[in-house]
């Protein structure tokens, strides 16, 4: 009985309860107002209202209105907005609070992310580009490498190919070694290495000088670029959805084939007229293929991305999901890629901080595999007289009789059976302790595991050409791993004027590799499975390998300001590596930075036009350790025979020796800001890098060819000018980022002054490491229509005499440019109105020379009879008759005198300047909004690669700028896109 009453008091409490909470609801309190510019008093979109002391809140529409339900009428509204000074109003039974927002005069001191630490810009003695993530994501890709072309000074990113399977090349301030490699080093939330997908990106820091990589000089002679990616924010539970989809078409630029009808007419003009109706009768006007049409596609690009922010005092908590899909432009193309991060921040007490971050990614990508050639060339190659279909409509392999193209071959035939498909798997794990030990000390230990791995299966039918009479299948396997572990104590004291700070870091990293790779052949059609294959062969003669390396690191670096208005900071860094010799695994590496802010001193006080006037100087060392594992040590290869036995023969030589390559940085700085509207940064530098990581040819006698040495300096200079301004702030906003970057390159020294040649290219003593090197292109012979070529002879004063052949063998080989640009930039501009925004973002090259190897097919005066040619650009002449001045010689059956072979016949300006994107946006309306309990919306178009403007005669003159590059062979178009999208808040 005892227990039925308790039961039944429980229940009438409960609903006592619930009409208590229902009265408390229906009492609560409507409070609605404006929140306005200070500056001119335009509403202003997006602020953040929140109820002090609880997560309920809400933001202000297009119109800059606002209405949230309060509990209680004597509660505290906190507004908040970037860019703005945050207030907090108390209600006092209030209904209506309007208010103006005051600019934050402290936004050009906004907090990046630097080194170990955090600091304001302007407690920067060095140099450093920053770049959100808003204005990270106006181009729709999922490489962030990609995404950051044009958008900071000194940061060049070049794409030599449109395939979404393709990583861009970057360099920052310019390649700074010949046989090293010149990658920048990446760091994702203060480790190195990481991944990280573009949506979930917070920020984008670029270290470019010595005192920014000074905490990572040990390999931060490229440059450092540090990810930051969101994390939760205490209040209201967040939830974003973002969709984007749109179209893809590729963009061949100023190129294009000849038709049936002006082959035919080229062909005859020089054909011999006894052969040419033979070979080349008019009745070949009648079949019109359009290779081209053929290959490519309209695609498809998808985004979809879904957030989940929030968290308390104590816990903060960032998760999100993405999807994206590119189809390529070229059918049997594309790339998927499914990605979730999770960031969790907990603070267990007052004392200790635990974050937690989960990164894990797979990716599904195919490339076309229609056969040796690919599509790619032969869309381009293949002759418009050839039928790709039977009359019963059935695909030609193109070894048919009559076919008349040279490669024999069909890309439509291959595309049925054969597939060239890799699977991907990442996951990269953090587990962060922040322990606060007193008020100025505190110890960190930043941790990550990090795992990858692919396999890729190229499989060629035996009912295909590339397949015939076996079939075969390649399957490769690749497993990469990473530990890594960064342990910090850091101290900060502050003390009338005197502001120090100081941090120390002992660091240790291991990475392991391995690769197998296999190929199966006599596989029966349609089986692409390895145990269907009837021989199991290597696949190549290095079928697989193991590789490890390891770091470690210890550092120390110190900070001192007086009174905001006098930095220094220095450090001290010593790091070993594997990759080196035993004799000298480790390098001491320091940095050192001062700057002086004059707009914080007193003489500056009574002026209204500088609010931000800094000075900034910094010299260091910094090292290079991109060169393969084990390339110190003497290797045996076991892959030799000996009277039927497995038999080593020594393969590479040994070099304890070998040590870092140091490159020494003195950067000069200035900072300028007026009227709190412009700021303008430059930078002046001289970055030179010593004992190189160089191939240094060996004699034949000494059993091998070459040996990595310490040989060699190269020497970069540049400037870097990059400029904000906000030309209107009124109802109509308007902003412009523009920068632009000059960098000038030299060799000084090189092993014993020996040059380096390969292919077209030179690296020599004075010159600059990026020289084309080949014969000098002079004109046609106006007497016959024969190409000529420079011959350059030296008298005995040291005279230069120039005369011409028409030999190329006699022409003179000789520096005749280079492929560096003399600069590269960009120019964003953001208009806003009312509920209404406009992106426009450029970014151009200049003054580099584009190899375009691909018009020793299509431009070739009559050697490929049997492949098709460019249509000429409209400046373009060919010799017809003695007396012609023209640009191309006569055109001449099997070729005239090798004019279609390298020289610089085919360097052709690669200067450019193109609209990477153009966005324009609008955010719906709270009122509307509000209706249907959504926070905020926005929808928008958005267009990629929408124009380019270039003289170069090739598909897009965007070519690798980095080492070995500034050449254009058959390249893969880039997309040109038109997208459509929609950004959902609850």
């Amino acid at each position: 009985m005892k227990n039925r009453l308790s039961t039944t008091r429980v229940i009438l409490l409960f609903f006592i309860s619930l009409t208590f909470i229902a009265n408390v609801k229906g009492q609560g309190l409507l409070v609605s107002g404006i929140i306005t510019s200070a500056e001119d008093g335009s509403p202003l979109p997006g602020v953040n209202v929140l109820i002090k002391g609880a997560t309920m809140g809400t933001v202000t529409g297009a119109d800059g209105k606002y209405t949230l339900e309060v509990i209680g009428e004597n509660g505290t509204l906190i507004f908040s907005f970037i860019g703005y000074t945050s207030q907090e109003i108390p209600l006092n039974g209030r209904s209506e609070i309007n208010l103006a927002l005051a600019e934050d005069v402290q936004n050009l001191q906004e907090v990046v992310v630097v080194g170990y630490s955090t600091k304001k810009q302007s407690e920067l003695s060095s140099s450093v580009s920053v770049v959100s993530g808003e204005n990270l994501r106006d181009v729709t890709s999922n490489n962030v490498a990609g995404l950051l072309q044009g958008k900071a000074p000194g940061v060049i990113v070049s794409r030599s190919s449109g395939n979404p399977n393709a990583s861009p090349n970057v360099v920052i301030r310019g390649s700074s070694s010949i046989t090293a490699g010149s990658t920048p080093l990446y760091v994702v939330d203060g480790i190195i290495g990481g991944s990280a997908n573009p949506n979930d990106i917070e920020s984008i820091t670029v270290l470019k000088d010595a005192a920014a990589t000074g905490l990572y000089g040990s390999r931060a002679a490229n440059g450092v670029i540090i990810i930051t990616t969101k994390s939760g924010k205490t209040g209201k539970t967040k939830v974003n959805f973002s969709a984007t989809a749109g179209f893809n078409k590729a963009t061949t630029g100023n190129f294009d084939v000849l038709n049936s009808q002006q082959l035919l007419d080229y062909h005859r003009s020089f054909w011999d007229p006894a052969t040419v109706e033979r070979d080349r009768p008019m009745s070949l006007r009648s079949q019109d293929t359009d290779w081209l049409d053929l290959a490519y596609r309209t695609g498809r690009t998808q985004n979809y991305v879904l957030s989940v922010s929030g968290g308390s005092e104590k816990t903060q908590i960032y998760v999100s999901g993405n999807y994206f899909n590119e189809e390529g432009t070229i059918y049997h193309n594309g790339r998927k890629v499914y990605n979730i991060r999770t960031n969790v921040s907990h603070n267990l007490n007052d004392k200790l901080k635990v974050t937690v971050r989960v990164d894990a990614g797979f990716t599904n990508s195919e490339d076309e595999a229609s056969g040796n050639y690919g599509a790619l060339v032969l869309s381009t190659r293949n002759m418009p007289w050839d039928n790709p279909f039977n009359p019963d409509g059935t695909i030609k392999m193109g070894t048919e009789e009559g076919w008349i193209g040279r490669e024999n071959d069909n890309f439509l035939h291959g595309w049925q059976y054969n597939f060239d498909r890799t699977r991907e798997a990442s996951l990269n794990g953090d587990i962060n302790l922040d322990y606060f030990i007193t008020e100025n000390l505190a110890f960190s230990s930043y941790n990550r595991a990090g795992y990858s791995n692919s396999k890729r299966a190229l499989y060629y039918d035996v009912r295909a050409k590339a397949g015939i009479g076996l079939g075969t299948l390649t399957n490769n396997l690749d497993y990469e791993s990473k530990l890594i572990t960064s342990n910090r104590l850091r101290f900060e004291k502050s003390f009338d004027n005197h502001n120090v700070s100081a941090i120390a870091v002992i660091e240790a990293e291991k990475n392991f590799y391995d690769e197998n790779s296999l190929l199966g052949q006599g596989l029966p059609p349609g089986l692409q499975v390895l145990n269907t294959a009837s021989e199991i062969l290597r696949s190549s003669s290095d079928p697989g390998y193991t590789t490890e390396n390891a770091f470690n690191k210890g550092l120390v670096q110190v900070d001192y300001n007086f009174g905001n208005r006098y930095f220094i900071v220095g450090s001290f860094i010593r790091e070993a590596s594997s990759r080196f010799g035993a004799n000298n695994r480790a390098a001491n590496f320091y940095t050192i930075g001062t700057s002086w802010v004059l707009s914080n001193e007193s003489f500056m006080e009574n002026q209204a036009t500088f609010n931000m006037l800094k000075v900034r100087a910094s010299y260091g060392s910094t090292g290079n350790a991109q060169i393969g594992d084990y390339q110190t040590l003497g290797l045996y290869s076991f892959s030799s025979q000996y009277a039927g036995y497995p038999a080593s023969v020594p393969s590479q030589l040994a070099n304890n020796d070998l040590t870092w390559e140091k490159a020494h940085t003195l950067n000069f700085g200035l900072d300028i800001g007026v009227l709190k509207r412009v700021l303008v940064n430059i930078d002046l530098y001289d970055k030179t890098t010593d004992a190189l990581l160089l191939n240094v040819q060996k004699p034949y006698t000494s059993g091998y060819t070459s040996v990595i040495e310490n040989v060699g300096s190269v020497r970069n200079r540049g400037l870097e000018i990059n400029l904000m301004t906000q030309n209107l702030n009124r109802a109509l906003k308007w902003e412009t980022n523009f920068n632009i970057a000059f960098n000038r390159n030299s060799v000084i020294a090189l092993d014993e002054g020996k040059d380096i040649i390969s292919d077209q290219r030179i690296i020599k003593v004075g010159e600059d490491m990026n020289s084309w090197y080949m014969g000098k292109w002079a004109g046609v012979d106006p007497a016959n229509g024969d190409p000529l070529w420079e011959i350059v002879n030296t008298d005995a004063n040291g005279q230069k005499e120039v005369s011409t052949t028409n030999k190329l063998s006699e022409a003179t080989r000789q520096i005749v440019g280079t492929y560096t640009p003399d600069f590269t930039g960009g120019i964003q501009n953001t208009f806003t109105y009312k509920g209404f925004s406009l992106n426009t973002f450029f970014n151009f090259v200049s003054g580099n020379l584009v190899y375009n190897s691909a018009r020793e097919s299509f431009d070739s005066d009559g050697a490929y009879e049997t492949s098709n040619d460019m249509l000429p650009a409209e400046d373009w002449s060919r010799w017809e008759q003695p007396g012609d001045v023209a640009t191309h010689p006569r055109a001449v059956f099997g070729g005239n005198l090798n004019s279609n072979k390298p020289s610089s016949r085919f360097l052709e300006d690669g200067s450019y300047i193109r609209l990477r994107n153009v966005k324009l946006s609008y955010a719906i309306p709270q009122d509307f909004l509000s209706r249907v309990h959504i926070a905020n919306a926005s929808v928008f178009i958005s267009g990629d690669n929408l124009w380019t403007a270039t003289k170069y005669s090739g598909m897009d003159p965007e070519v690798s700028l980095g080492p070995g590059g500034g050449g254009a062979y058959y390249r893969y178009p880039i997309s040109r896109r038109l997208l459509f999208g929609i950004n959902l808040g609850l």
